[in-house]
């Protein structure tokens, strides 16, 4: 069973690869298209932030994503 850091940690991973994958380079960029707080994104993708279902919901949403999306990779 992986620990609350490592959870953390593969969900920042996978924010992370959703985000370049869509064409955004820059964690910067994205945040301030899409109106989030440029550190508070940067954290939730260093997997350093106490992650809420709000705003992982609020990014997925961004995406177009659903939770069984993200979740059904790498997990």
């Amino acid at each position: 069973m992986m620990s609350e850091a490592e959870v953390l940690k593969a969900i920042g991973e996978r924010l992370k690869a959703i985000r370049i994958q869509k064409g955004y380079t820059s964690y910067e960029a994205f945040a301030l298209d899409h109106d989030l707080g440029r550190m508070q994104y940067w954290r939730l993708e260093k997997g350093e932030a106490n992650l809420t279902m709000k705003s992982l919901l609020k990014v997925l949403s961004i995406h177009n994503m659903t939770i069984q999306e993200f979740f059904s990779e790498g997990f």
